[in-house]
């Protein structure tokens, strides 16, 4: 597998019934997240957003006419040290581009067990605060589900 550029994007995933859908990573049973994913090359940071929420959910935004909104924000973090080892060399900040959609209720998720273990939709706030990155509590606390 190729190194990582580090660009990546994270998906805010929410309901009608204000619940934000947060995925557990196999590698630390601590890290809730929305989706993310890394920005293939020649990939635009949208086309990374369908990729990824189809990947890690089995969602299928496009299949089911559902619209990825570009928040048209970015956000830059430090990456973490035991993951460094897949980026391209001496990469140690990532820019993270933000989208969100809004799924209907009861939408099926299908993990891909090499990558998350378990899910759980959860109120605004619930959401936010079992989110482990910044960025994630930031962006989910900023959408209005109104």
């Amino acid at each position: 597998m190729p190194l990582r550029k580090p660009y990546s994007v994270l998906v805010v995933i929410y309901n009608a019934n204000n619940e934000f859908l947060l995925i557990r990573r196999t590698d630390d049973i601590n890290f809730w997240q929305s989706v993310t994913g890394g920005i293939d090359e020649g990939e635009l940071p949208i086309d990374t957003a369908y990729r990824e929420l189809l990947e890690e959910t089995g969602i299928d935004a496009k299949q089911q006419d559902l619209v990825i909104t570009d928040l048209e924000k970015t956000h830059q973090y430090e990456i973490r040290p035991c993951w460094r080892h897949r980026y391209i060399e001496n990469a140690i900040t990532n820019t993270e581009y933000v989208f969100s959609i809004c799924v209907p209720n009861q939408t099926q998720i299908k993990l891909d067990p090499n990558e998350h273990t378990a899910y759980k939709w959860l109120p605004q706030q619930a959401a936010a605060a079992l989110a482990w990155s910044n960025s994630n509590k930031e962006e989910i606390l900023a959408i209005s589900c109104s």
